[in-house]
């Protein structure tokens, strides 16, 4: 038998329990992508995409980071994170650059205009955060819960293909 044709009950590695709990963080996964993208078009006529990057680069020295950086920072391959700085620059929400120390980095800036998007835009997203996130889970989980996501971050940073990103975010930017 070919491994692509084996039946789903034959694939090892997940007991039930993880098969389980694998499954529910994809239900809360997809669905709060779907919400929050949805409510921050609707808010301010940014994308999920486009919070991201403002976000980043609001939390960094400057304002500004070097493309490999900040593709490193959020996660995304500098293909993705290039055509959405593209994007955003026509925009007007941020802007590229040579670096002054090395003509061959391209850095990525925040705008004055993306940096009044992210700020008309934070508080909103926060209440949307507040209520779909945190207003249905017990006080006493989020610790746990934090716990357990920062050690799968470190192990996605331990074993996945990215460069360990230079911090993390704890707060909002701005």
């Amino acid at each position: 038998m070919s491994p692509n044709s084996r039946s789903l009950g034959d694939i090892p590695g997940l007991t039930p329990e993880q098969e389980a709990t694998w499954f529910a963080y994809m239900r809360v996964v997809l669905r709060l992508d779907f919400e929050v993208a949805h409510d921050l078009a609707a808010r301010g006529g940014l994308s999920h995409a486009d919070f991201h990057v403002l976000n980043a680069l609001a939390d960094s020295p400057g304002e500004h980071l070097p493309v490999g950086d900040l593709a490193v920072r959020i996660g995304w391959e500098r293909s993705r994170l290039s055509h959405q700085v593209l994007r955003m620059e026509r925009r007007g929400l941020v802007s590229r650059r040579t670096a002054a120390t090395d003509a061959r980095v391209t850095e990525v800036g925040l705008s004055s205009a993306g940096r009044d998007a992210l700020r008309l835009a934070t508080p909103g997203h926060a209440a949307l955060v507040r209520r779909l996130f945190f207003d249905g889970l017990d006080p006493d989980l989020l610790d746990p819960l934090r716990t357990a996501l920062d050690q799968i971050h470190e192990q996605l940073v331990a074993e996945g293909t990215l460069p360990r990103p230079p911090g993390h975010q704890t707060q909002w930017a701005g």
